[in-house]
């Protein structure tokens, strides 16, 4: 897969913190849907959701249409920028398991799959974050 140096792209939300009270599942479910809206509202396509292959699991797996490519999406949240933020969280270990699994994913095809390439969503307390093409398989 060919990496194409891309800024990330930051959007400030006008949703409130008000997830305290909240379960880690229920969290993680509603940063998904507002990463899902931010990416649909910008031309991707939905595929599948939360999805758990070969000891990894992608959380969403959308269609880049005018590129003609799938795109693996993590999607982290943070409450801050301590301790590196977001998106420094996702160590070589998850990238290894999001490959793994996007691999067995992209078996579908059993000829022609199209390209791919994972993309980050990270969310600091009210602002979003894209990170297109932010690993490679080889990262």
């Amino acid at each position: 897969m060919e990496r194409k140096e891309q800024r990330p792209v930051t959007a400030a939300s006008n949703q409130t913190s008000s997830d305290a009270g909240m379960s880690k599942t229920a969290r993680g479910a509603m940063y998904e849907t507002r990463a899902c809206d931010y990416l649909t509202g910008r031309g991707l396509r939905l595929l599948a959701r939360n999805v758990r292959l070969c000891g990894g699991e992608i959380d969403l797996i959308m269609a880049d249409d005018r590129r003609g490519e799938v795109v693996f999406i993590e999607v982290r949240a943070r409450a801050s920028m301590r301790f590196g933020g977001a998106a420094a969280s996702i160590d070589w270990r998850k990238r290894q398991r999001i490959r793994r699994a996007a691999s067995a994913w992209m078996l579908r095809w059993r000829t022609g799959a199209p390209p791919c390439r994972f993309d980050v969503i990270a969310i600091e307390g009210d602002r979003l974050t894209w990170l297109p093409a932010a690993f490679d398989e080889s990262d």
